[in-house]
């Protein structure tokens, strides 16, 4: 599938600037060229459906590699107990 040089996608933690709303939590995708559409959007599926996370933004990088951003919403639990 994928050639000696080239990897699988990259999952980063959010290193770039947050955007203004704190109420959704960011992950920036890196899609390498050699990966076929119907893998990168199999692998979309999957964080989509699991991971809840929905596409924000793509973009397609010069020699042809894709970035993707997916957000979802935080949740803001709050304790119960009396500790």
């Amino acid at each position: 599938m994928f050639s000696n040089n080239e990897q699988a996608h990259t999952v980063t933690p959010t290193k770039r600037p947050v955007p203004r709303s704190k109420n959704y939590e960011w992950r920036v995708i890196e899609i390498p060229r050699g990966m076929s559409r119907a893998d990168a959007r199999s692998m979309l599926t999957e964080q989509a459906e699991y991971g809840r996370w929905e596409l924000a933004r793509s973009q397609i990088l010069m020699g042809g590699a894709r970035r993707v951003w997916l957000k979802r919403r935080t949740m803001r639990l709050q304790r119960t107990d009396a500790a």
